[in-house]
């Protein structure tokens, strides 16, 4: 038995006696799991799957142990996703800091900031937001003005960050800033964390169309951070928020697969299809399966990247394409089923439409926030066609 083969078994074995049947099922809206020091769970079959993922080191199963990870190669990694997958397996938890944030400091920080801040996120006990949009620095990100000025040993920040994902629920930021406004508009950005409790720091809800509220914005008001708190050089910000998206793009690209609310497609799809118009059955049939087949060549797509990376072959251009297919998907299928719901698809609560409807409402608007978060789908198109295909900037 091959030593992949002999991981496999094992962690199906693992997995079979230590995941609560309980959450091998897609959780409801609003349960999931998030880290943090203010962590909630709705039962105990919720908390013992995390406790035990957690202690098993699977939150984040390719990190070091010695920073809390569970020490698995890209292979065994890939593999375990697939035992999750196949389990159905619910995510034990959501953490922007162990998608985002932490193998950006695997990579670059200093050793007391692997040390100090590694460990909670691969425990789940630290909950980090993302601070780089501004009001007025959105797709053109490069055009921040939140402001870093040194002083002694601390920066002082001042300005504000948008559309920040669950700001008010994060105990930790990490935030783009400008910290030379002398020079060039990508030469002078910086990246800090940002501890939220810090004096100065003010976080304000946002409503959302979809009904939930889970961006915010965040004011800095002569927010003083110390400067080990800023990973890497003065300056080198932009790089290194050019690796995070990266990190934050395939994160997007695999949401699916971790059982999070959602509706099930094709189950869907065939319940609503026979309430369609009659006229126009034929057509929205031949569109479910068109759907149905753009999700499966995506899934062999995902598989192919993985076995091509552990052959060494670049597959650096492909995986760029994931987040703006799996995005834009996920948008079209949402659109499908509101096509086949028709005008049962246009309440919003109470009696007399049907919970599974206004679940789908709710997840059609919220699918085109994922063609914006991570990069907007147009700039998703324009890094493919610079960066993977070589092709030229058009004139203007």
């Amino acid at each position: 038995m091959t030593k992949s083969s002999t991981f496999r078994l094992s962690a199906r074995e693992w997995l079979e006696a230590n995941c609560p049947p309980a959450m091998r099922t897609p959780p409801p809206e609003g349960g999931i799991v998030w880290a943090g020091s203010r962590v909630h769970f709705d039962s105990t079959e919720q908390q013992q799957w995390f406790e035990r993922m957690r202690d098993k080191g699977w939150f984040a199963p390719d990190w070091p142990v010695e920073y809390g990870g569970g020490g698995l190669d890209a292979s065994d990694t890939r593999i375990l996703e697939e035992e999750l997958s196949r389990l159905r397996c619910r995510a034990p938890m959501i953490n922007l800091g162990v998608w985002m944030i932490g193998p950006v400091l695997l990579a670059s920080g200093s050793a007391e900031q692997k040390a100090r801040h590694l460990p909670g996120m691969a425990r789940g006990e630290v909950a980090w937001c993302q601070g780089f949009s501004e009001p007025g620095a959105g797709s053109d990100l490069a055009s921040l003005s939140c402001r870093a000025e040194r002083d002694g040993d601390s920066y002082v920040v001042n300005g504000s960050k948008i559309w920040t994902s669950y700001a008010d629920r994060s105990d930790w930021m990490y935030a783009l800033v400008r910290t030379d406004p002398a020079a060039g508009k990508h030469a002078g950005i910086s990246m800090l964390l940002i501890d939220m409790t810090t004096p100065g720091v003010t976080v304000k809800p946002i409503d959302l169309i979809s009904g939930k509220s889970h961006f915010c914005q965040v004011f800095f008001d002569n927010v003083r951070v110390p400067a080990e708190n800023r990973v890497g050089a003065e300056g080198e910000g932009w790089q290194l928020a050019r690796d995070l998206l990266g990190h934050e793009r395939r994160a997007m690209s695999k949401f699916g697969d971790n059982n999070v609310p959602g509706v099930d497609f094709l189950a869907l799809a065939r319940q609503l299809l026979p309430l369609a118009d009659t006229a126009s059955r034929p057509l929205l049939a031949e569109r479910v399966a068109r759907a149905a087949m753009d999700e499966h060549a995506y899934k062999l797509t995902l598989q192919r990247a993985h076995e091509a990376g552990r052959a060494g072959q670049d597959v650096s251009g492909l995986v760029a394409s994931f987040k703006y297919l799996h995005s834009e998907q996920n948008r079209e299928r949402h659109e499908l089923l509101m096509a086949l719901a028709g005008n049962e698809a246009l309440g919003w609560e109470g009696d007399p439409f049907d919970e599974t409807l206004l679940k789908l409402t709710r997840q059609w608007l919220n699918s085109y926030t994922y063609t914006i978060a991570g990069g907007t789908s147009e700039i998703q198109l324009n890094i493919l066609a610079r960066r993977v295909l070589g092709l030229a900037a058009s004139g203007g």
